[in-house]
């Protein structure tokens, strides 16, 4: 028991968006799980104490008392009570707010916000089918309105979890799973796979951003609006590196000739906080390094290195930096 209250303060102490304490809630179900578990803990607490506290009485039974003093419960009373009757009581309690907590969870909610996420080798395609537009690795969500995501998977089976947010959901290939939800505080939640899947299974995080309505409703709009065309000539050389190498066979950007569906939907590719699924922070050092040799960064992908002159690298890293 120590040492789970112990474990806990660790895990707190480190609540932050690349170690998520799941106990730090910031979402509908999770404010229930995390509730259910403190009730659980409490009552486990409980018998904890009343257990040690029998053994010490049992240690001192007898010293300092009369012979053959009488005991005030007998041995068959004892064993009703604590046998049976309170254990019973304890699991009656835990099993109804257990089942009230169940079925709360994931009950269907007026107007959501439906997205759609497939678990990918090993990343998180993203798509709101009715703003009609995909992303990659993160997932932008209004505060205090419905969400309902739905789970697929095109490989293996994969487990999409958000610790400060919710419970686990498997996404199963051929089964359609549904995980509704409510962020209650604006902030970015680390999302794990918690479902064995291959070598880089470690490394398949996603993104959670809880924002204000208003700043969600500019973030879609910016994804409405039509990409424009390279600015500079740097980045227009860098497009035109993009479209000329397996880039454009592979990755989608709007407005483009690039309709690859292999890997991540590159459209809003600058404004994200990381590549490859959270792996490394979305700078331009690490983004030459993940083009040239992303074997290194993250062995086992399916993306294979791309050899470019400097020149050229330097003009696609601008280019994809300039995509939001």
């Amino acid at each position: 028991m120590v040492a789970v209250v112990a474990a806990g303060g660790v895990l707190a102490a480190c609540g932050n968006r690349r170690s998520p304490y799941m106990f730090d809630a910031r979402g509908s179900e999770a404010h229930r799980v995390a509730g259910l578990w403190w009730l659980m803990f409490a009552l486990a607490a409980g018998v904890y104490a009343v257990v040690g506290g029998f053994i010490l009485v049992a240690a001192l039974r007898g010293r300092g008392t009369p012979e053959g003093r009488a005991s005030r419960i007998t041995e068959n009373a004892f064993i009703w009570l604590g046998g049976l009757l309170v254990p019973t009581a304890i699991l009656m309690v835990l099993a109804v707010v257990t089942v009230q907590t169940t079925s709360h969870l994931r009950r269907p909610e007026r107007d959501p916000l439906r997205i759609e996420v497939v678990g990918k080798r090993w990343w998180w395609q993203v798509r709101y089918p009715a703003q009609r537009f995909t992303t990659a690795n993160e997932v932008h969500v209004p505060v205090g309105r419905p969400v309902e995501i739905g789970i697929d998977s095109d490989n293996v089976i994969h487990s999409f979890w958000v610790p400060q947010l919710g419970g686990k959901v498997d996404t199963i290939p051929g089964q359609h799973n549904v995980w509704r939800f409510r962020a209650t505080r604006a902030g970015t939640y680390l999302g794990e796979c918690a479902e064995y899947c291959g070598v880089q299974h470690a490394n398949m995080r996603f993104l959670v951003v809880a924002e204000p309505a208003a700043a969600f409703d500019r973030w879609v709009a910016r994804h409405l609006t039509p990409h424009s065309a390279p600015t500079s000539d740097l980045t227009e050389k860098g497009q035109l590196v993009f479209l000329r190498e397996t880039c454009a066979g592979c990755h989608t950007v709007a407005g483009t000739t690039a309709q690859g569906d292999e890997g991540p939907d590159l459209t809003d590719f600058g404004s994200r906080l990381a590549i490859g699924a959270d792996t490394v922070p979305n700078d331009p050092g690490n983004l030459a390094g993940w083009i040239a040799d992303p074997q290194s960064i993250k062995p086992g992908i399916l993306m294979p290195p791309t050899a470019l002159a400097p020149g050229e690298l330097h003009a696609l890293v601008a280019y994809l930096e300039s995509l939001r």
